[in-house]
């Protein structure tokens, strides 16, 4: 949140946002980023107002915008989703393999709930939801708000932002052809002024060892792909080593980013300490461990400075802006299909550029995706709907198909096992029959 309150406070232009209202089922931690965005504001004149509430209702009435990061189970949800799939010999990431169908599975009944409460508090906002897995949650939401819920996501920003500066070019001028789902999808090229330039990217190993996805894939691998696929695509092409770095790992990123975080809101309760140092801290630490046990096993070396400044708040501004101002623009978001992809229907929420105007996210017509990226591509949107089923039905047999029908999970036997550890530690989940 403080990442989003910051990019408010640098925009001074008409028609700016002039409210917040800060939601948490928590007290404590509302009181701490409270804290927070009170220092970042000090001293900035024209600073938006800021209230905070943990009633759920009383902060979406009347909303313009829905900004939606829920963390269903906390960090010690997430923790336990890693150890369970570790112990099975699978990927426990929180979006990707097992890991993110038991996010899923517990977030989305919540996401939806949220859905209908704006559906009846706020019938004219547009939902910006960064909660993840971000595709599935923000299909999970369109059955109730329609294009009025938009995903947004940082990595692909990122991975453009590096291969542009790579290049020479500057990011804002150039169009950048990503095409996928969330955490699933694929830059094949990169124009500036009309001219491709990533084929000349992919014929200099020079430059592709220059940037994290060209030392985390591999040149080799890169040319043989003809495209530069998101960061947690790693995870699918070098699943054995991804898995065997995390069962090695000390911790698990859920147990470390829990202990750090209740260091951060411990922190907080000292009335000494600047709330917004210690955040900054916290939040830089976070950004440099970010997939470090994938970067590790593909010795890929340490992030780039210009990678740890975040990004989503830039996308969640030029989002508001674009629709309350008419602003218009291309980001790459989350939307439903509409036809885009032809291998998908047209309200599966894929990860496309878009044109953004006052009436909301146009996904912009995009060249058909290679057999394989499509094949892996409607695999991981079909394990997506059975969560969805999953979720809406509580049957435990269409929770167990989602996971044995995922590419990352590799036996039947396996995803009951899955089911059967994951309703054990979270609670949430006891709605499967």
């Amino acid at each position: 949140m403080p990442l989003v309150h910051g990019a408010l406070l640098a925009d001074r232009a008409p028609g700016r946002v002039t409210r917040v209202v800060l939601h948490d089922v928590d007290a404590g931690r509302l009181r701490a980023v409270t804290r927070v965005l009170a220092e970042q504001a000090a001293g900035v004149p024209g600073a938006p107002e800021v209230s905070a509430t943990t009633d759920l209702d009383e902060a979406l009435t009347g909303a313009d915008f829905v900004f939606s990061a829920i963390r269903v189970g906390g960090l010690e949800g997430r923790a336990n989703d890693e150890r369970v799939a570790l112990a099975e010999g699978v990927l426990g990431q929180e979006t990707v393999g097992a890991g993110g169908i038991a996010y899923g599975l517990r977030t989305v009944p919540v996401a939806v709930d949220i859905a209908r409460r704006v559906a009846r508090l706020a019938p004219d906002a547009w939902v910006i939801n960064f909660t993840n897995p971000a595709g599935l949650v923000t299909e999970a939401m369109s059955h109730h708000l329609g294009d009025r819920v938009i995903g947004i996501c940082d990595s692909p920003v990122g991975l453009g932002r590096r291969i542009a500066r790579v290049l020479g070019a500057r990011p804002g001028e150039a169009w950048i052809d990503y095409v996928g789902l969330n955490h699933l999808g694929w830059v094949r090229g990169l124009r500036v002024a009309g001219r491709d330039e990533l084929p000349r990217l992919l014929a200099d190993p020079a430059l592709l060892g220059s940037f994290e996805e060209g030392r985390l894939f591999g040149a080799d691998w890169l040319r043989s792909l003809g495209a530069v696929p998101n960061e947690y695509l790693h995870y699918y092409y070098f699943n054995r080593e991804a898995v065997h770095a995390y069962q090695r790992a000390e911790r698990t990123r859920g147990a470390f980013l829990h202990d750090q975080q209740a260091r951060f809101y411990a922190g907080t309760e000292d009335p000494a300490v600047s709330a917004l140092d210690l955040w900054e801290r916290t939040r830089a630490e976070r950004e440099a461990t970010y997939m470090a046990e994938n970067r590790e096993a593909a010795g890929a070396g340490e992030r780039e400075a210009d990678d740890l400044s975040g990004g989503y708040e830039k996308v969640a501004l030029a989002l508001m802006r674009a629709i309350a101002r008419d602003e218009r623009t291309t980001l790459i978001l989350n939307v439903r299909n509409r036809g885009t992809l032809a291998a998908l229907d047209g309200d599966a929420v894929i990860e496309v550029p878009c044109l953004v105007d006052a009436n909301g996210a146009h996904p912009v017509s995009v060249d058909p995706l290679p057999d394989h990226a499509t094949g892996l591509v409607c695999a991981v949107k079909a394990v997506e709907r059975e969560v969805l089923a999953a979720a809406r039905s509580g049957s435990r047999a269409t929770a167990v198909k989602a996971f044995a029908l995922h590419p990352l999970v590799d036996s039947v036997t396996v995803a009951r096992r899955l089911v059967d550890g994951y309703t054990a530690v979270h609670p949430g989940l006891a709605y499967l029959g």
